[in-house]
């Protein structure tokens, strides 16, 4: 008899442990849906809503493009936008007790995917590339994700930002990143934190377009706050070719959309009895054969991406 007591007791005290709330039980979420505090709910997040001892209530929900959720059996649609996830349970919880589904539900919310903090990186990059802020990501590591730059990069890097104004409405603004300060100097304060919706562009660098008589003709990047001129173009591009013109012209934008033509005499320049002629950024600098052999200027804005391509097609090219 007192065995079969003890036993009894001991069954009892077993099945009021399995009694016990198990918030965790409900549903399972994948270990990338880790839930973090430091990042606010979005648009198009899907998020693990679990209310203890209510199966028809736990669920993964995907929020609306309008900020809100719904869940079965309320009739109100809860805003999640905006929220923290623990604000999203007293949100959740409040409209059961309002509702009369529940007098106090134990709720948890986790977030299993962000879908509202993208974040772009293209440009003069290796691997541009659009990702998901889950976390707070710095400057630097957007970049690495994307491969780095590449060599064609320019001297600053331009992040867009949309951050809600006094009246909150979105207001976007645009920060200059040095890619010296935040390479070169590690400079902290440029390496700010990324919590999503940046775009992130790396402009390609000012570049001279070398195209004609030229052993070389091709792209020649502009180094920042740099000054380079027709002899040392000419010294990058190897040299002139056989043929060359005894004048070569530079093309220059007007800023209009349109370009200027400006003849300079190569022959005396190279001769040193005529000052040498600074180019600047986006120049076209041409140099015709000596029959004077000109391409037009729609002709030349056409190719001078490709001047490397094209360009060296043009060298021997004679009427």
């Amino acid at each position: 008899m007192r065995l079969s007591f003890i036993i009894s007791l001991l069954v009892a005290a077993a099945s009021a442990q399995q009694q016990q709330p198990n918030p965790n039980r409900a549903i399972s979420i994948p270990e990338t849906g880790a839930n973090l505090p430091t990042q606010s709910i979005g648009p198009n997040d899907l998020i693990a809503v679990s209310v203890y001892d209510a199966p028809e209530l736990s669920r993964t929900i995907r929020v609306g493009a309008d900020g809100f959720i719904r869940l079965p059996m309320l009739k109100q649609r809860i805003k999640a936008d905006g929220l923290y996830p623990s604000d999203l349970e007293t949100a959740i919880a409040e409209a059961l007790r309002k509702e009369e589904y529940y007098v106090d539900p134990f709720v948890t919310v986790t977030i299993a995917e962000y879908h509202s903090r993208p974040i772009s990186v293209s440009g003069a990059v290796k691997l541009p590339l659009e990702f998901q802020a889950a976390s707070p990501t710095t400057l630097l590591e957007a970049i690495s994700r994307a491969g780095g730059l590449n060599d064609s990069a320019g001297p600053e890097i331009l992040v867009s930002q949309t951050q809600p104004g006094p009246d909150g409405t979105p207001i976007s603004h645009i920060r200059h990143i040095p890619v010296r300060g935040l390479i070169n100097d590690a400079d902290a304060d440029l390496n700010f934190k990324l919590t999503g919706g940046e775009r992130i562009l790396v402009p390609e660098a000012a570049k001279i377009y070398v195209l004609g008589n030229v052993k070389k003709p091709s792209a020649y990047k502009v180094q920042d706050g740099s000054e380079i001129s027709i002899m040392q173009i000419l010294a990058l591009s190897e040299g002139l070719a056989p043929f060359a013109g005894k004048v070569a012209y530079i093309y220059r934008p007007d800023g209009a959309g349109s370009r200027i033509e400006i003849s300079v005499p190569l022959a005396k320049i190279m001769d040193r009895k005529a000052p040498d002629v600074p180019l600047l950024a986006n120049d076209i600098f041409y140099v015709p054969d000596n029959k004077g052999k000109r391409i037009g200027m729609s002709a030349l804005d056409k190719i001078a991406p490709f001047g490397a391509a094209i360009g060296a097609a043009l060298v021997y090219t004679h009427p």
